[in-house]
């Protein structure tokens, strides 16, 4: 089954018909060799018959020409025909001519236009109706004119089966526009096979019918099998353009360059796309205010743009713009669409504030301060309350004392001058001021920060007062010798009357003085020494001494001031030697450093010289001083320096000869650290004479001899001979406890038995042991048995004094304590020292 044309009958087999397929047979590489066009022999005015690729043949061709009038070629490679066309020949052809003007290059397109008939095979008469033919019906492109004038019905084309050669076919459709929506829009034929719309279509809503033909015969059996059969709609530019915005709003600042983005306009186009009927093309149609012309905008991309430099907002604030939108790429014959953009130009600092005048005056008392004098109103033409228009005030000249300050009010953005600083109108009678005005925002133009439109001259003119006096300056330094005589006068502190510049008529009196040192003339202001000026007393000595005056006129208006009294050092003092006593342990500790310090200044202090003034020989013998540094010496002894505490007499210097001695109490010790070594205030500042000593010795002799006759009698003991009763009772034991000792024996001539091994000897320990370590261990006097001391000599064992008692022993009631020992014997110690001292 097929179809055939409008406009030609069906005549069975040799039925031919033109084929309204349009095919354009061109690859890549042969798009500027030719293309092959199929068209009907029959062809309408302003109709597309195909398109050509030119783009993969000259892509930046910018001008289009065709050899034959009778068709004309757009820019995208639509071919239009120019009137109605019939193709006498099978075949014709023209040339499209591409041109690039920039670079003077031309490329050219044949086209060739053909047109085939197609003959129609036979069936053979032996088939029956179901026999499908070998060749199937296949779907043949369609199309209608969008919006079409009729008349209706519209024939569209025919179709036909291969099987009605023979048999009798009828023919239905269906689809969208036949039994869907929209119905009854397309009908066919039942025995013909003719193809007819009813009404016009518009594209916009429906571009394309997908319909199914169906050939049947009168029993009922299908004859081939469902067509497809599609019809398209051809787009008609039916469609204006519509911006996407009735109204576009901008805005674009004053100060802009050339080619700033102001906004972009956009349109749209309910025609087929990729189209002629949709290539948009955008323009600016008005300008209101029209002069100057201010704004472009790109065809087609919409985008406006600046084009001059004067957009001035003090001028005119707001522009605004009919946009136009034109289709078929802007030709007279396209279809056009407008909109209003309104541009708002906004505020830059592009207008420096001036003054309204150039120079201005004003009044102010003397001694008045944070008072307001003036207000400055400036004019700036940007927009108001904003940092383009805010301005901010500056002193420029005059303002060197620090009198005045000048700040903006955010409310009438007037400048505001304060007095801050009293003035006086004796120093100045009036002060001239250069007042300055910038913007907060910087500008947006080459123009200087201060020209001589945003200066101006203030004239502060001072009003004068009758003051009381005046104490200037506030402090007033005098310097005053220490130690000068009572009595003495000194200048003292000076105030004025400013009317006058003088001190006649003033009376001063002392408010403060720390430690009554002075005293002050009523009528000269001047100061009296009441004592003596001690520059050591002062803490801190470096300081100086202050005495606050008050100065009095005759209406009674004061003021105070401070005098400042440096007082002036006088070598009063010699260096003193800062420590007493010191302690040295020998032989860890080979000297000790002397320090001294001198509260004088340092004029009259170090370097220190150290020395030892004529002492005795032993002191010089034993004692040396090295200097250390400029305040310090090294006192050393010499290895043969004995043990006991020295008083060394020590003078120092200083560089003006001030001089002091001073005696120094060292303790040369036997120790490891001096906190070992403590003088107790019983022995201190003891002598023993040479016949105290010489009594000490008697009696030590004496106490031999007794000890010695002990001694024999234990000797005698051996020989079978027994201790008499009272001195066999009598045995002395040391020990560091209440108790008796375990391993130390004394026997009753002193001499103490300690081990076997010493007591084989024939004495036992050491004699004076009761006395180590300062007196701490007691002397016992044991009264036992009738044991013998023979029996504790064994040698080579280790006894001690309870196996040789052979029974337990009362001792408590006995013994002896050291201090009943020292109180019997220091009193007859003490007449032989009384004795030798008398002798």
């Amino acid at each position: 089954m097929a179809a055939a044309g409008p406009r030609r009958s069906v005549s069975g087999a040799a039925c031919r018909q033109l084929l309204l397929t349009l095919v354009i047979f061109s690859l890549a590489g042969e798009a500027c060799k030719k293309v092959i066009l199929n068209v009907p022999s029959k062809l309408e005015a302003d109709k597309i018959i195909g398109r050509v690729n030119l783009e993969e043949c000259f892509r930046s061709a910018d001008l289009i020409q065709s050899s034959d009038p009778d068709f004309r070629v757009l820019s995208d490679g639509s071919v239009y025909t120019a009137r109605a066309v019939v193709l006498s020949n099978e075949k014709r052809s023209f040339t499209i001519w591409l041109s690039d003007k920039r670079k003077q290059t031309q490329k050219e397109v044949t086209v060739l236009l053909e047109h085939q008939e197609k003959v129609l095979k036979t069936r053979h008469t032996r088939e029956t109706v179901l026999r499908r033919a070998k060749r199937r019906w296949a779907p043949i492109p369609c199309s209608m004119q969008e919006n079409s004038l009729g008349p209706f019905p519209l024939f569209l084309q025919q179709v036909e089966s291969d099987a009605a050669q023979n048999y009798t076919v009828f023919y239905s459709i269906s689809g969208r526009g036949v039994d869907q929506e929209p119905l009854n829009l397309f009908y066919i034929e039942r025995d013909t096979g003719n193809l007819f719309c009813t009404q016009p279509v518009d594209r916009e809503e429906y571009d394309v019918f997908d319909l199914i033909a169906y050939a049947s015969t009168a029993d009922g059996y299908s004859a081939d099998l469902p067509l497809p059969l599609p019809i398209r709609v051809e787009d008609e530019n039916d469609n204006h353009p519509v911006f996407t915005e009735a109204i576009y709003n901008f805005e674009v600042s004053e100060s802009s360059r050339l080619g700033t983005t102001v906004g972009v306009v956009c349109a749209t186009d309910r025609d087929e796309p990729d189209t002629m009927h949709t290539r948009l093309k955008y323009s600016i149609l008005q300008q209101t205010p029209r002069s100057p012309g201010l704004f472009s905008v790109h065809p087609s991309t919409g985008v406006i743009t600046t084009v001059s430099h004067y957009l001035d907002r003090e001028v005119v604030d707001k522009y605004s713009l009919i946009m136009k939108v034109q289709d078929m790429d802007g030709q007279f014959f396209g279809l056009i669409g407008t909109s209003t953009c309104i541009i708002t130009v906004t505020d830059s600092n592009d207008n420096a504030p001036t003054f309204r005048q150039n120079a201005y005056e004003a009044f102010v008392e003397e001694n008045a301060f944070n008072v307001e004098i003036l207000r400055i109103p400036v004019e700036d033409k940007d927009l108001i309350n904003t940092a383009n228009w805010r301005v901010d005030f500056t002193i420029l000249k005059g303002n060197e004392n620090g009198h005045f300050k000048i700040s903006t009010d955010k409310e009438t953005n007037e400048g505001v001058l304060c007095v801050v600083k009293p003035l006086n109108y004796e120093e100045n009678h009036q002060v001239n001021l250069e007042i300055g005005v910038n913007n907060e925002a910087p500008f947006t133009r080459d123009i200087p920060r201060v020209t001589a439109l945003n200066r101006a001259l203030v004239t502060v003119h001072v009003r004068d007062l009758d003051e009381g006096p005046e104490c200037t300056p506030a402090a007033q330094y005098v310097r005053i010798k220490e130690n000068l005589a009572v009595g003495s006068k000194i200048d003292g502190y000076k105030a004025y009357d400013p009317e006058t510049r003088n001190g006649n008529g003033l009376r001063y009196k002392k408010l403060h003085d720390p430690k009554g040192w002075i005293t002050i003339d009523e009528i000269s202001g001047s100061i009296i020494t009441s004592k003596i000026l001690d520059r050591e007393v002062e803490t801190p000595k470096n300081e100086l001494y202050n005495i606050t005056v008050l100065a009095i006129d005759k209406d009674n208006r004061s003021c105070t001031g401070t005098l400042a009294v440096d007082i002036e050092d006088v070598n009063d003092n010699p260096p003193e030697i800062l420590q007493e006593y010191v302690v040295i342990c020998k032989p860890k500790m080979g000297y000790t450093d002397i320090l001294a310090v001198d509260p004088d200044e340092p004029v009259h202090g170090a370097p220190f010289y150290f020395s030892l003034p004529n002492t005795s020989p032993e002191i010089s013998r034993l004692w040396s001083l090295t200097k250390v540094n400029d305040t310090a010496a090294r006192l050393s002894y010499q290895k043969n320096a004995g043990f006991q505490e020295y008083t060394i007499p020590i003078t120092v210097k200083d560089r003006a000869g001030q001089a002091a001695t001073k005696l120094l109490r060292v303790n040369l010790c036997e120790c490891t650290h001096p906190a070992q070594c403590r003088v107790t205030s019983r022995s201190a500042g003891v002598v023993l004479g040479k016949w105290a000593i010489l009594a000490i010795l008697l009696g030590i002799a004496l106490l031999f001899s007794v000890l010695l006759t002990l001694v024999c009698g234990v000797f005698g003991a051996t020989k079978g001979k027994r201790f008499p009763e009272d001195l066999a009772q009598q045995n002395l034991i040391i020990s560091n406890t209440e108790a008796p000792g375990d391993d130390r024996v004394c026997s009753a001539n002193g001499f103490m038995t300690q081990t076997a091994n010493n007591s084989s000897q024939g004495f036992c320990g050491t004699m004076g042991s009761g006395m180590k370590n300062g007196g701490q261990e007691t002397i016992e006097m044991v009264k036992g048995g009738n044991q013998t001391l023979e029996s504790c000599r064994g040698a080579g064992h280790h006894h001690t004094l309870d196996s040789c008692r052979g029974g337990h022993t009362e001792v408590d009631n006995c013994r002896y304590t050291y201090s009943e020992w020292h109180s019997f014997t220091q009193p007859r110690l003490g007449e032989e020292s009384i004795r030798g001292h008398t002798g």
